[in-house]
């Protein structure tokens, strides 16, 4: 199998690393680029993966893996473009990072995909979507897929909806995040330890999601199978509406798709 190198050793680089070992991608296959020794000697040890400078990684894999923060994009396409070749594929992970600037700036013939992830990638439960850059074909991004699908779940889209992706998958865990804390912090005011509220929030948050992607069931026929007329759920849910909780979950993320088009507008 042709080498893979990962650029950026991260937190998300680390993710992918670690996603592509666990499926079964042999580590003489994988390659990282880190200019940290104490990082690189720490992820040599923990999976005895080889590690190397950008430079070596860029010459010596067919697929890169681009994990870097979008404010260091420039800098690392700028180290690497000398050394790129035309047929080898560019995986950018950086949020708001267009297809078109990393074209730009790398040799013509250098496939490009932009995926956006999510953090759920940790534990294998990620949201990857990708798109195609203007040399991309169906085997490029078969490649993508299979670098993404070791942490989770793919989807393929058009790069304009990459805006609309950031705001719901990409950002999506903290909304989850903030609902759930929300909850407990309901629970502790509702009488409950904080660690009973924990857990019942935790397991029905997990629980349900369960139910939706198991079932197939659209949500609003689930939620209609909790709700017993007059009973608690609906009072509950009436005060949600009251507050406008489902206008603001759109504005929260209308804000969230205009600031990554602001960011994409800014690469």
């Amino acid at each position: 199998m042709a080498q893979t190198a990962i650029l950026g050793a991260g937190v998300m680089g680390e993710t992918l690393l670690s996603g592509l070992v666990r499926a079964g991608r042999r580590v003489d296959d994988l390659l990282v680029g880190e200019k940290r020794p104490e990082r690189a000697k720490e992820l040599e040890e923990r999976y005895g993966v080889t590690v190397v400078s950008n430079i070596e990684a860029t010459r010596k894999a067919e697929t890169l893996a681009l994990v870097v923060k979008p404010q260091d994009m420039g800098d690392l396409l700028d180290e690497i473009a000398p050394e790129l070749r035309p047929g080898q594929l560019v995986v950018s992970l950086a949020a708001g990072i267009t297809t078109a600037f990393i074209e730009s700036r790398v040799p013509s013939g250098v496939a490009v995909v932009r995926v956006m992830p999510n953090t759920p990638a940790l534990v294998d439960e990620g949201m990857a979507a990708i798109a195609p850059g203007s040399h991309c074909d169906d085997h490029h991004l078969a490649e993508a897929e299979e670098l993404m699908g070791s942490t989770g779940r793919v989807l393929r889209v058009p790069e304009r909806q990459m805006d609309a992706v950031t705001a719901i998958s990409g950002s999506g865990p903290a909304y989850i995040f903030f609902v759930v804390e929300s909850m407990i912090e309901a629970g502790v005011h509702l009488g409950l330890p904080r660690a009973t509220a924990t857990d019942l929030v935790v397991q029905t948050v997990v629980g349900s999601a369960k139910m939706l992607r198991e079932t197939g069931t659209h949500p609003a026929v689930l939620r209609e199978q909790v709700t017993s007329p007059g009973g608690t759920t609906a009072a509950a849910l009436r005060e949600l509406e009251i507050h406008k909780v489902r206008a603001a979950f759109l504005a929260a993320m209308e804000a969230a798709r205009d600031r990554s088009r602001s960011l994409a507008e800014g690469s």
